[in-house]
């Protein structure tokens, strides 16, 4: 009997879906857990378990890289800054005054930083499509943030949660273009260790600080509490950069990151769920647009055959 293969394709598109799914657990546990634990500690703790977990994988090329690590040591904490230390600790702080769907919602604007960003640091030309682009998720995010009402704006009564996860997108978009200029020689995954140590402890100071102003002991969770940090710790961290790296491997980055903007989808599924938050049409009309931005700004013209 013939073997019937399995299409590499259809992998790709279930390791991107199924990252995208654990990562949108993340803005759950975020507001599950606003009252139990502070956001820093929640930031501190999430690094921890996922360092603890990535060591047996990571500290033999780590070791390997060592001197590219210690010449390219202020590179790599800028990116831990930006990607670890400040990212995540800015949603968990967001979570505190907004919804887990418009923190989602919010997520997948990161593209559009990195576009501007990118034309502001390096210079790169904005094309029609970029622009229109821009302009939808503008649209998409300020009809989100002032929950459909122009007099919000003009009052400036945004949630602050809004704000912070906007800055965190900013944050995630300026480490997404510093990864592209990864030093040569250096593996993924000494990289991403690194910059996960890296990271914990420039978090490090802040957490002691937080631990002392709301007295604040790990002792005190719960169970339920401890396996949410778990989760975000080893499965959106490890598990779901396994699952997304080969996502990339087998349908590259730009058809994984289509998959990842169906992000708000199951975020808002999930707090309808277990959080009772309402999925009303002004999040359904600011997911179009903010999704319809995103994919239009990534279009690329063809090139002419000769």
């Amino acid at each position: 009997m013939k073997k019937t293969s399995i299409n590499p394709a259809l992998v790709g598109y279930l390791c991107a879906l199924a990252a995208t799914i654990i990562w949108s657990g993340n803005f759950i546990v975020a507001r599950g857990l606003m009252d139990t634990i502070p956001p820093i500690a929640l930031a501190y703790w999430r690094w921890l378990v996922a360092i603890t977990c990535f060591l047996p994988f990571a500290l033999k090329p780590t070791i390997k890289d060592w001197a590219i690590i210690q010449s390219h040591l202020p590179y790599l904490m800028v990116c831990a800054l930006l990607g670890v230390t400040a990212f995540n600790t800015l949603i968990y702080i967001a979570s505190h005054s907004t919804t887990a769907i418009n923190l989602s919602l919010i997520a997948i604007t990161f593209p559009i930083f990195v576009i501007i960003l990118a034309r502001i640091f390096l210079t790169e030309v904005l094309s029609m499509n970029k622009i229109l682009g821009i302009i939808l998720v503008i649209f998409g995010v300020l009809l989100l943030v002032s929950k459909g009402q122009l007099d919000n704006l003009l009052a400036l009564t945004l949630a602050k949660g809004d704000i912070w996860m906007l800055l965190a997108s900013i944050c995630f978009a300026g480490y997404s273009i510093l990864v592209k200029y990864k030093p040569q020689g250096l593996s993924s995954i000494a990289f991403q260790f690194s910059t996960f140590l890296l990271g914990m402890l420039l978090l490090l100071p802040f957490y002691l600080w937080e631990a002392q102003t709301h007295s604040f002991s790990i002792t005190q969770m719960t169970s339920s509490g401890l396996s949410a940090i778990f989760y975000v710790g080893f499965m959106a961290s490890l598990v779901a950069f396994i699952v997304w790296g080969q996502a990339i491997e087998k349908i590259g980055p730009t058809q994984s990151s289509v998959t990842y903007y169906t992000l708000p989808v199951f975020s808002g599924l999930a707090a309808f769920l277990f959080l009772g938050e309402q999925i009303t049409m002004l999040h359904f009309f600011s997911m179009i647009l903010i999704i319809a931005g995103v994919l239009i700004a990534a279009l690329r013209k063809k090139q002419s055959r000769n």
